[in-house]
């Protein structure tokens, strides 16, 4: 038997620090108690109301388009919503022991197991805890007796007696199971959490969890890998009984490395210490100059004062013997009264220098000294920012550098770093991100802990531009700030959708991939054949094709990529209107010099855009991006060229009525024009000859991945 006391750290829960009750086993095989798992799903839910409400408010709805052609589109995207109505909606719960935030599925809570292994456990710790306690009998009259068996069939606990009582000999409670007294009552058979009626027989090597044969029918376990309960019972005890059979061989060498603890604590208590002791010394030398520049500083101050005082003073005397029978004046009034004039001439002339100076005097007066102190003002706003960034030297940890390649913003930021070095790496790491505004320059540092090498960062403003730096720490010691990199946010809400299968799409010369995010035109034999029957002019086909999603309202960006070796693409949107005209025109067969902003050279380009076209596109082909000959200067055909984004971008405003063309990377508007936006508008693409078309992804919160152990 293994001492409870040493096991007690394994039956914590980690959420409230308590015995764990009614545990639940969550998909990374963390256990979390029932109520802890309720309670921090109900905080998520009100914290998300909270959050949510406004930015409801603010996005707009996305219809579904009414239209017999379009009837077979069959997602629909609604504000706070998933786009796809069939995609069951999941939950994601924040694991309190791994701190990943962790995918419940559809059934959320109620698709958990109890963990009735770790329950008993539990409840033989607090057994043993509580020994002194007796577990009373629950049908002795009172007083009642104390217990000697329990029922797991009945749940309840019994004397001798009354045991005898209720299950007597010949019946079939006779064959009811019973143990020790406990008041920990679990069922003898599991039960499936998706199927409550049917009991668990096999195991999903894939979900790592036990299931019933009407998951693996027709349930989400339908495509998985199963075995038999048995064959995973027998093959998880074994690997756990090996496992623990490892460890009880390597007692020896655990019980050095717990000596070599021992070790390291005693020396990292007295080297903390020691450290300590360095770091006040190191502050009391800056407090010890500090103190000296303050006293400097108050005697200069001081002294200016004095002498500044003894000038006023003086001057103020001198002022006073111009005031009549004082000073002065008063000794030249003395003076007038001599009646011996040799004796007044040899006194007066000196007398009269003096007069007429304190007569100047008064004509322009000015203090002798300024009251004012300005030269006396300390500035320390240097000094204060060497202060805030202050910290233990890094003795060999280097500058982390971010990664501008791998590092992007679209619905959400994601920015990795890199170190230069591989030895004496950090730690862990602190990003700083603060949003560049020119009418406030001192905008204040927003700071994130990362333990990885990148960070997800959502809830950033639209049409903005952002700083982000970032250092490491490795223990106290911290690395100086890398070098700031500003990203740009995309000019309004970003739009997700998906390349629509259904509505126009061409299946003999389209391929999208499974996912729906990529889509390349094909040349195949069917353009052979159409080229062969045309003998003048180079006709090619256009190849249509829409976003399963349309926008009634607001404004919306979406990017995307077109690959470098693309002969001829185009991009926009349609309004719901136009797509039957857009996909069922006369006309299958087109030819590029005759598109009015197709790019090439053709004399109906001298033409602004027709009102009764369909759609409202850009030309993009051969690495190149044409502007519309009507957006630029007729004369000057080499303005309409641009090199192509690696990334490019539209951002539709329904409300002004307008459609710009961004470089996404940069997020600098390359060409915008109005677009009438009386029906809903759907993202618009077409291709040519070989091409192919990528849609941005959005970002995402990286969870937790799992390893299969079976």
């Amino acid at each position: 038997k293994v001492a409870t006391k040493s096991i007690e750290r394994e039956l914590i829960c980690p959420a409230c620090k308590e015995l764990f009750t009614h545990p639940l086993i969550l998909p990374c095989q963390h256990n979390v108690c029932h109520k802890c798992v309720k309670e921090i799903l109900f905080t998520l839910e009100d914290s998300f109301a909270d959050g949510g409400s406004e930015s409801s408010n603010q996005s707009s709805p996305r219809i579904r388009i009414s239209s017999p052609s379009m009837d077979r589109i069959d997602r629909i995207s609604r504000s706070g919503t998933k786009r796809n109505s069939l995609t069951p909606r999941t939950t994601l719960f924040p694991c309190p022991g791994c701190q990943h935030d962790i995918d419940l599925g559809e059934r959320g809570i109620n698709g958990l197991f109890r963990n009735f292994t770790l329950e008993t456990i539990v409840e033989r710790h607090r057994q043993a805890a509580r020994a002194a306690i007796a577990i009373m009998c629950d049908f002795c009259k009172p007083p009642p007796q104390e217990s000697t068996k329990s029922c797991m069939d009945c749940s309840a606990s019994y004397c001798n007696e009354c045991f005898k009582v209720h299950h007597p000999w010949g019946t079939l409670k006779a064959q009811h199971e019973y143990v020790g007294p406990t008041t920990n009552f679990r069922p003898k058979i599991l039960m499936c959490p998706e199927h409550e009626m049917e009991r668990v027989n096999m195991y999903c090597e894939i979900c790592r969890r036990p299931v019933c044969h009407l998951c693996k029918l027709g349930g989400s376990h339908a495509n998985h890998r199963v075995t038999t309960m048995s064959t995973a019972y027998k093959t998880l005890k074994e690997k756990l009984s090996k496992d623990i059979e490892y460890l009880i061989s390597k007692e020896s060498q655990v019980k050095a490395h717990i000596s070599q603890l021992g070790l390291l604590l005693k020396e990292t208590e007295c080297n903390g210490e020691r450290a300590k002791e360095e770091a006040s010394q190191s502050f009391e030398k800056l407090i010890h100059v500090l103190e000296e520049k303050k006293s400097a500083a108050l005697r200069a101050i001081e002294a200016s004062k004095n002498l500044r005082l003894d000038k006023l003073r003086t001057q103020a005397e001198e002022y006073q013997g111009f005031l009549e029978n004082n000073g002065l004046v008063g000794y030249a009034q003395e003076v007038l009264k001599e009646t011996d004039q040799s004796c007044f001439v040899q006194t007066a002339k000196q007398l009269h220098v003096r007069i007429q100076k304190a007569t100047e005097s008064l004509k322009s007066f000015r203090p002798a000294a300024e009251s004012s102190f300005e030269d006396f003002v300390v500035d320390t706003a240097k000094q204060e920012q060497i202060l805030s960034d202050l910290s233990f030297c890094s003795n060999g940890l280097e500058i982390p550098d971010i990664n501008e390649e791998q590092s992007r913003i679209y619905n959400k930021a994601v920015i990795n770093w890199e170190s230069p070095g591989k030895t004496d790496a950090a730690d862990i790491y602190v990003l700083q991100y603060r949003k560049c505004n020119r009418e406030e320059e001192n905008v204040m540092w927003q700071e994130i802990e990362v333990c990885s090498k990148s960070k997800v960062i959502s809830d950033l403003d639209d049409d903005s531009s952002y700083a982000f730096r970032v250092r490491g720490y490795k223990g106290s010691i911290s690395s100086p700030w890398s070098k700031e990199v500003i990203l740009h946010t995309p000019p309004a809400p970003v739009f997700s959708f998906l390349f629509d299968d259904k509505c126009g799409y061409n299946s003999e010369r389209l391929l999208l991939n499974p996912r729906r995010t990529a889509v390349e035109s094909r040349a195949g034999f069917p353009l052979l054949l159409g080229a062969e029957r045309i003998q003048v002019g180079c006709y090619t086909t256009l190849d249509y094709i829409i976003g399963d999603t349309g926008i009634a309202k607001g404004r919306h960006f979406w990017a995307f990529r077109v690959e470098a070796y693309s002969y001829l693409v185009k991009v926009g949107v349609v309004s719901s209107a136009k797509i039957q005209k857009l996909f069922h025109n006369t006309h299958d067969v087109t030819s590029p010099r005759y598109e009015q902003d197709s790019g090439h050279d053709s004399g109906s380009e001298d033409a602004c855009f027709d009102s009764s076209q369909p759609f409202t596109l850009v030309t993009l082909g051969m690495k190149k991006f044409f502007i519309p000959k009507a957006a630029a200067d007729p004369k000057d055909a080499a303005s309409r060229v641009l090199p192509l984004p690696s990334c490019l971008g539209i951002c539709l405003d329904c409300d002004s009525c307008k459609v710009g063309f961004y470089d996404a990377g940069r997020m600098k508007c390359l060409y915008e024009c109005e677009v009438d936006c009386s029906g809903i508008m759907y993202p618009a693409f077409a291709l040519m000859g070989s091409a192919a078309i990528h849609l941005e992804e959005a970002i995402a919160t990286k969870y937790l991945e799992y390893q299969d152990d079976l």
